[in-house]
């Protein structure tokens, strides 16, 4: 997990920091340095496993810098009564801005005219394109990344919809649909904001994708793992999806490989809730709940 220096900076000033944001400098500070860790710091695609816990017999505190935490093993830390965080809260602005700017890319084709520009046609030569006012945007996740682009959509005129485990009565002017594929069927464009995990994996199938329509957009900001990327992949090419604007991938860090050659699909390299603000806070947040679990106080993100 890379870290600017300027936060490792921060870190250094309160922590004595093993820096290790590969694989291979992962497992050898465990194996190396695992029984004088007291804190670990890390990010849901990386995650904490049961047997790194293990290797760590004075680990006591644990967090996830962003929102998501699927791959802490959450179970392992609690049988050892280590205290769990996350980020949450500190990035959704940054991640819902994202979102709508990868919506309105694709509905738009923004990248698709600019290139057509360059290459000497004019609007006369080109299709038009549909506006994002008065269309209907599903959200997959009403979290609070989920109810953010809720209220970007309804302030752009979109009648919106939302699927969650449960429904939320805070979640004025949007409708709340029990299934995933209800919610494809109802929306013209899909974003999805759920959390990651075995029990989402692939819940953007091709039935899924099949219901959304030809003249559907999908948009994932959540976890690649949630987009079956083979039924995606199928969809664009018999022409059943109008297009797709992902920040995840099942394949990162490395580029999906099946979703390359189409001129339709805008990628993004996991980078929504990148800013220099969002990162800042949850930096900042980290710090907040290491002062409370030492002083015996709650923490202000728990797992």
């Amino acid at each position: 997990m890379p870290m600017a220096e300027q936060h490792q900076a921060q870190l250094r000033q309160r922590f004595d920091v093993i820096y290790a944001p590969t694989g291979d400098l992962r497992a050898r500070a465990v194996a190396e340095q695992g029984n004088s860790i007291e804190l670990v710091l890390t990010i849901g695609a990386v995650g904490l496993r049961a047997d790194e816990i293990a290797a760590m017999p004075k680990l006591g505190f644990a967090a996830a810098l962003g929102a998501g935490y699927e791959n802490i093993d959450v179970a392992a830390a609690k049988a050892r009564g280590i205290v769990l965080a996350n980020g949450a809260g500190t990035n959704d602005a940054c991640v819902a801005d994202h979102a709508m700017a990868l919506l309105l890319a694709s509905v738009r084709a923004l990248p698709q005219q600019e290139k057509a520009l360059r290459a000497g046609l004019w609007r006369d030569d080109l299709p038009l394109r549909p506006s994002v006012n008065g269309r209907r945007l599903g959200i997959l996740g009403m979290g609070t990344i989920g109810m953010r682009i809720a209220r970007r959509a309804l302030a752009f005129d979109m009648e919106v919809a939302y699927h969650n485990r449960r429904q939320r009565h805070d979640a004025q002017g949007c409708l709340y649909v029990d299934s995933v594929f209800g919610l494809a069927e109802w929306a013209d464009f899909l974003v999805v904001a759920a959390p990651g995990g075995p029990g989402t994996r692939h819940i953007i199938n091709a039935e899924v994708l099949q219901a959304l329509g030809p003249q559907g957009h999908l948009v994932n900001i959540a976890r690649g793992s949630l987009v079956d990327t083979a039924a995606l992949a199928a969809a664009l090419a018999a022409g059943q999806l109008a297009g797709a604007a992902l920040d995840v991938y099942e394949s990162e860090p490395h580029p999906p490989e099946a979703l390359l050659g189409f001129p339709n699909v805008i990628l993004t390299p996991h980078i929504a809730g990148w800013s220099p603000e969002s990162i800042q806070a949850t930096v900042d947040l980290f710090l907040l709940n290491v002062e409370r679990w030492q002083n015996g106080q709650p923490l202000q993100t728990p797992l």
